[in-house]
Order: structure tokens, then C-alpha cells, then sequence
């Protein structure tokens, strides 16, 4: 099934590069030679990047000694076994810094790491237990988990990083911590499962007595209310009948750290979510300490922790998971303040963007206009593509989806992360694959390559999941969708084909010849090299009710210059008529005219073609 570089010929053959020497600072190829000119990081807003998101557990073993964690014991203890899917492999801040050479060729500006901070090694009932390898079931937010390095390995990282001209952000969390509050309604010892049913504000308010007859516990703390604001209706919140009864096994007392998360008040205790209505905000996520985060005491802690991370290691922004579980003023505090501290020491360009998981833009904009996070990871768009190139729908998906960018607030949706697919839902072959079992490798190099295209060049901050550019598949979501880039020795893992490669993910797999990788590459310095295509404003031209043509511009607001992008999501070609004059950047931008006078541009099944415009 080997796909050769020919299959991407068409378009790394019709490439022109305007790499500009006005840039003053160079990213360094692994060669030693010069890729790109780019700023200097510390000067560059967030739509100047390609991000690469990796979890290291599952990148690079750059150190196998602490392939346990500095423990001792079985894998039910360390949480090591690299035969299985859900727990640690080996993989270390010391992998990523040996990889950043190839990360840099491929044209990646900044990485982004799944949450690096030390967790509980290992979670759930006897015959089901996986481990923290994912990284977010933290217990110390001071420190990195002993599975990845130290904290001095992540300065080294954050330092090599910088040395490239390339950018570190880190993956966070608020809403909830390792599960190790337990309830004594239903204790571990007494029942198969923690607590499955959600305790909803209206059955146990925040009353003594937990009724909603009760008395409050204090003035203003009466229950009707989640979302408190001021420190004095906490006071006196050491009554916890209002839910069920916390405690925390002995072997686990002052296991979190800073201290402060170890004080039972500071968590909600009501059970497991549902994730509907209240209990989406207020309920354990699948177990795990949902933290009460309307407490003021709370906002002040996590916002001292995350301070820190930047003061002490200058990283260049957050991504903030399960966003939507969190209560809005939260963020409004959040937010502006880690913004505000991160300019102070030096980062105007701080980039932070939650996860919401939904793909409706009225949703999603609710976290930027109300909820006042500066961006959100575009569901959207990840579903717009999932639409057109997989169910096959027309590019009025695209066209419609677009046209809601001014929910999200002016010029919000030019910074929003734009992906196909990633460590939660699964990979974008994996969707192919899945609707499409016959599909042909061929048929799915070129719709994987479409999808790349539109992250690259419609408007957003393109984010590659990492072992896409090796034509990785996975089997399905969450930990059928981590596979190892270092030699794997899960069997699941192992047998399946990869796209546009006879190799398997048995073997290593950073191959810089790889297809994939080649043309993610060209399109990389096509959109590091071209304004336009990087904050230019958008205007879709073009979109059809069936699969076929869908055609955008982007225009740069400083000088002018226009780029037009034209893509063709059917399986017969397709023709645009226009009367600008192209000129190739990427794929066929010739145009034929008839004898009437009529200008077309052509596009051959499932192809696109990026075209220069000059000044409009």
C-alpha cells in the first residue's frame, strides 16, 4: 500500500515561496540551514503559528530510567506497561527535546503538550485500572509527573524550544483534580462503583441539614445561588451535608499539593456527572474531584499557580481543558489575569484557548463573549470538515460555519485552533476509514491532504495532532487514538495499516520523507511565508449544496495583498470562473479562457490550488 511522493507532487512542484528577508530571526532546519525567517517568538501573535500537539508520554523515550516514575512494583503501582494502551510507554520531556529538529523542518512554530504536571499514577476499580499517562489527573500542579522528567528537564525543553524560535504551551486544568475524594454514602469497600448518581442542588442544597428546608449555613450562602463572589459566604462552610459525605482515604491524606486542594470544602461532592444542567458544572467528571471553583479562595489559587509556570519558565501559552464544566465567572478572573501577568514578564503574545467540546458556534462562542476566554478550540470547523470530506455533504457546511465567525466577537474566530481531528475524538484517517472501509489509500492521501489545506489556509491557527504527518490511523477515540511515534509494543497499535507507508507503528516513525509529512511541510512555509493566509481577512466566494467547489480569499489589511484558495471536495472535476489574475503559490492556478472572453480555473477531483491575487 505504499503511497509515494508523487501523490503530492502536483501541489510541492506548483509551490512558490515568498520567504522575505524583512523577517528578522531564522528557525533553524535540522540540516543547520535556514527553513524560514520568522519574528522573534516573543513578538509573534498566536495566527503567526503552526502548532504541533503531542503527548510526550507517547512521543519520544528520551531517558528509560525514569520510565517508572521512580517507583517500584508491578504496573498497578508504577503505571508503566508499554504493552498497554492505557498506561505509561516511556515517552519524556528529553524525547521532545531530541525531536524538535524534526519538528522544526516540518515547518511547527509552537508544540503543545498534553498536561505535563505530576499525577496519580494509576486509577479505577481491581480488573480495570489505567494510568495518568494522558496527564490529567493531576495531584501535584507544582511539579512535573516523574514519568516525563523533572522540572528542570522542562526548562531545558522551554530553553531548546526558544533557541529555535519556537514557542511551548501547556495543557491546564481547573475543573477537577485525581480522584481521591471518596464519599461515605458509598464507600469503595461497599459498592462496585464511586457514587454513580449526581446529588442536584435542589435535593441537597448548601444547608446544614442538606434539605431545602434547612437552615443556611451562613448569611448568603443560602443555596439558590452556585456562583458566590465574595470570600465571607465561604467563611463558615465546614458543614458538608449539603452533599454527600467526602473523605479521603488514609494512604492518600495531603496527597495534592498545593496544600490547599487537600480541604474537602474546596470541591463540589455531589457524584458523578451526567453532563446535563447543572450537574455539567457541578459533578465529578467520570470520578475525578470536581473542583468548587465558584470559591474565591479557589480563583486565587489556581491563579497563583499558573502564574508561576509562566514567571518561573517564560512558556508561551495554556490550553484549558473541560472549559465548558466551569462556572463563567471563573474565566472572567482567570483569564485577564494570567494575561496580564504573562505581558509583565514579557509575553504580550500570550495564546490561551479552551476546550469546549461542541460544534456549534453559538455554543462555542458563549466562552469568548461571556465566559471571556481571549479563544476556543473550533469544533466547528473540525466538524465542517468532518461533514464534507467524510459524510460527504456539500461545502455550504463550510460556507455556513464561517458566516457565524462574528459570534465569537471581532476578529475573535482569526485566532481560534483550527483541527481535523485529535487525542479525545480520534484521528481524521480514522473517520475515512471508519465510514469508508474500502476506501483507497490513494483516495484517502488526497482527502486527509484536502482537510490539511483547509486548516492551513482558511482562517485559524492550525493544529497538527501528532503521528498524522506518519499517516497514522488508531482505531477509534481517547486511547485507541495515542499511539506511540517510538517503536510500540501495543498489539492494537501494531496492526494497522498506515496511511502512505508500508510501516507500521512497531517501527519508529519519524520519517521526513513520509508524504504527509512533505506536504504539511510545503504547507507550512506557505503559510509562514505568505501574511495574507495567516491573519488575512477571510470572504468565502463560492460553496456548493453537494460535494464539489468551495472558494475563499484572504486578504491582508496592511498591504493589501490577496490570496485566493479554491478547494474541490467531489470526485469529478470542477471549474470557478473569475476575472483576477493568479498567480500559482500551491497546486494549478492556471486559468483557461474561452472565446467568450470567460476565465475559469479548473480543479481536478478532490485537488486545491492556492493562488496569489497581488493588491485588491
Amino acid at each position: 500500500m505504499t503511497i509515494r511522493k508523487n501523490l503530492v507532487k502536483s501541489f510541492l512542484l506548483g509551490t512558490a515561496l515568498a520567504c522575505s528577508p524583512l523577517f528578522p530571526t531564522t528557525n533553524v532546519a535540522a540540516d543547520g540551514g535556514a527553513a524560514l525567517t520568522l519574528p522573534p517568538y516573543a513578538e509573534r501573535p498566536a495566527t503567526d503559528e503552526v502548532i504541533y500537539f503531542l503527548l510526550p508520554d507517547r512521543f519520544a523515550n528520551g531517558d528509560m530510567a525514569n520510565d517508572n516514575g521512580g517507583l517500584e512494583g508491578g504496573a498497578d503501582i508504577t503505571g508503566f506497561d508499554p504493552a498497554h494502551k492505557g498506561f505509561y510507554h516511556g515517552g519524556d520531556l528529553k524525547g521532545v527535546i531530541e525531536k524538535l529538529d524534526y519538528l522544526a523542518d516540518m515547518g511547527v512554530t509552537a508544540i503543545w503538550m498534553t498536561p505535563i504536571f505530576k499525577n496519580k499514577p494509576v486509577q479505577g476499580t481491581p480488573g480495570n485500572l489505567t494510568a495518568g499517562y494522558h496527564g490529567y489527573w493531576i495531584t501535584d500542579f507544582t511539579r512535573i509527573d516523574p514519568h516525563l522528567g523533572t522540572n528542570d528537564d522542562l526548562k531545558a525543553l522551554v530553553d531548546a524550544a526558544h533557541a529555535r524560535n519556537m514557542k511551548v504551551i501547556f495543557d491546564i486544568i481547573t475543573n477537577h483534580t485525581a480522584d481521591v475524594i471518596q464519599y461515605r454514602e458509598c464507600q469503595v469497600e461497599n459498592a462496585p462503583a464511586r457514587c454513580p448518581e449526581y446529588r442536584s442542588l435542589a435535593d441537597y442544597p448548601y444547608t446544614k441539614q442538606g434539605s431545602k428546608d434547612g437552615a443556611p449555613i451562613n448569611e448568603g450562602f443560602k443555596g439558590d445561588d452556585p456562583v458566590h463572589q465574595t470570600a465571607e459566604n465561604f467563611a463558615h462552610l465546614t458543614d458538608m451535608s449539603y452533599a454527600y459525605t467526602p473523605y479521603v482515604p488514609e494512604a492518600e491524606k495531603d496527597v495534592k499539593v498545593p496544600a490547599w486542594l487537600n480541604d474537602l470544602r474546596y470541591y463540589h461532592n455531589r457524584g458523578n456527572s451526567t453532563f446535563e444542567g447543572e450537574n455539567s458544572l457541578y459533578g465529578d467528571f467520570a470520578g475525578l474531584d470536581d473542583v468548587f471553583t465558584e470559591n474565591p479562595d479557589v480563583v486565587k489559587g489556581f491563579i497563583d499557580i499558573y502564574k508561576s509556570w509562566i514567571s518561573d519558565y517564560k512558556i508561551d501559552g495554556y490550553r484549558i481543558d473541560t472549559a465548558r464544566h466551569v462556572n463563567d465567572s471563573f474565566w472572567q478572573q482567570l483569564a485577564p489575569a494570567l494575561k496580564a501577568h504573562a505581558a509583565a514578564e514579557g509575553i504580550p503574545h500570550f495564546y490561551m484557548f479552551g476546550e469546549v467540546f461542541d460544534g456549534r458556534p453559538e455554543r462555542l462562542s458563549h466562552f469568548t463573549t461571556v465566559a471571556k476566554l481571549p479563544a476556543v478550540l473550533d469544533f466547528g470547523f473540525q466538524y465542517g470538515v468532518f461533514q464534507t470530506l467524510v459524510e460527504g455533504k456539500g461545502t455550504r457546511v463550510l460556507a455556513d460555519i464561517f458566516a457565524k465567525d462574528g459570534l465569537y466577537g471581532e476578529g475573535v474566530a482569526d485566532g481560534l485552533p483550527t483541527f481535523t481531528g485529535n487525542h479525545d475524538m480520534g484521528r481524521f484517517a480514522y473517520f475515512l476509514k471508519n465510514a469508508h472501509p474500502d476506501m483507497s489509500d490513494a483516495e484517502m492521501m488526497k482527502r486527509i491532504t484536502l482537510s490539511n489545506a483547509l486548516m492551513f489556509f482558511a482562517r485559524g491557527v492550525p493544529v497538527i495532532y501528532y503521528g498524522d504527518e506518519q499517516g497514522f490511523v488508531g482505531d477509534g477515540n481517547d486511547q485507541d487514538a495515542r499511539e506511540d511515534m517510538f517503536p510500540s509494543r501495543v498489539a492494537i497499535y501494531n496492526d494497522n495499516d498506515l496511511v502512505g507507508t508500508d510501516n507500521t507503528t512497531a517501527t519508529d516513525n519519524f520519517d521526513r520523507s513520509h508524504p504527509l509529512y512533505q506536504s504539511l511541510k510545503a504547507m507550512s512555509a506557505l503559510y509562514l511565508s505568505t501574511p495574507a493566509l495567516r491573519h488575512g481577512k477571510q470572504a468565502v466566494l463560492a460553496s456548493s449544496e453537494k460535494p464539489g467547489l468551495f472558494v475563499f480569499t484572504r486578504t491582508d489589511a496592511t498591504t493589501g495583498e490577496a490570496v485566493l484558495v479554491a478547494v474541490n471536495t467531489a470526485e469529478t472535476a470542477v471549474a470557478y470562473e473569475t476575472t483576477a489574475a493568479l498567480t500559482p503559490l500551491m497546486g494549478d492556478c492556471a486559468l483557461a479562457t474561452d472565446k467568450a472572453g470567460k476565465a475559469t480555473l479548473s480543479l481536478e477531483p478532490l485537488a486545491f490550488a492556492v493562488c496569489g491575487m497581488g493588491q485588491k
